[in-house]
């Protein structure tokens, strides 16, 4: 009998390790989907919230969808050490998804007071980043130079979306859709 699940038709990601980083922004809920698409196409996903994202979804909801624990600081609770190195070397792909201007910043500069920086300055795998911040925020000077420092890094852009922003103001800054995100791995993969 025919089987959906064994079959690489409908499995695309098979056997690829994605590192998701999830920053403080509102469009951090897409992350859920994202981590519900990536698992459905076959991936194992691992995640690295950063502490304001925790504010937009919680640890549980993303642990629940990847089926793996969530990693938010270097030191767990029980004294466990979060290895930024191995997580850096355990992914085929790191996407920070969304990746807030002050992430951004962080990342165009090398400021590493997180996790979630210090394995991006860690990783040996290519880095996609998909930027959500609202209107004036994208078109500030400031991100159009860390856009240009990212992309002189060698980090691959996943550009932004055009539409409604939590602020009411319409325009460019929504962060692409989990599907957009799925799509483009694929593409990069293949």
């Amino acid at each position: 009998m025919f089987d959906i699940a064994d079959s690489n038709i409908f499995v695309t990601m098979k056997g690829k390790k994605i590192l998701l980083g999830v920053t403080g922004s509102i469009a951090a809920y897409k992350s859920a989907s994202l981590v519900r698409l990536l698992v459905t196409n076959g991936a194992t996903v691992r995640v690295i919230m950063t502490k304001d994202a925790a504010h937009f979804i919680t640890p549980l909801t993303m642990s629940t969808l990847s089926k793996n624990e969530i990693y938010t600081d270097f030191v767990t609770g029980n004294g466990h050490w979060n290895n930024h190195v191995e997580l850096g070397l355990w992914a085929d792909a790191m996407v920070i998804a969304p990746a807030s201007a002050n992430t951004m910043a962080k990342m165009a500069n090398g400021l590493c007071d997180n996790l979630l920086m210090a394995t991006y300055l860690s990783a040996k795998c290519p880095v996609f980043y998909a930027p959500a911040m609202d209107l004036d925020m994208w078109k500030h000077p400031a991100t159009k130079r860390n856009l240009e420092q990212l992309h002189a890094y060698g980090n691959l852009l996943i550009p932004v979306g055009q539409g409604e922003l939590a602020s009411g103001l319409n325009g460019e800054g929504r962060m692409a859709e989990p599907e957009e995100i799925v799509a483009l791995l694929e593409d990069f993969f293949n």
